[in-house]
């Protein structure tokens, strides 16, 4: 299955670096660098920790193939 997101969009909205998001979801700056690749599907809670930050629903943040 193919996950897309737009975290880095997010990021660049809220002036977050990937290591200011990765600090305040609790990973790894290389784990954000992987989704923002697509190369990392992130776990349930790991979104919804990501959803919080940016203050949108999981839905509006990360979704299948090409459909947003």
């Amino acid at each position: 299955m193919n996950i897309k997101n737009r975290i880095k969009e997010l990021r660049a909205r809220d002036k977050l670096t990937q290591q200011d998001l990765s600090e305040k979801v609790g990973v790894t700056r290389q784990t954000i660098v992987s989704l923002e690749k697509g190369s990392y599907v992130p776990s349930l809670l790991l979104a919804m920790n990501i959803a919080e930050v940016f203050q949108v629903p999981i839905e509006k943040i990360f979704f299948k193939g090409d459909g947003k």
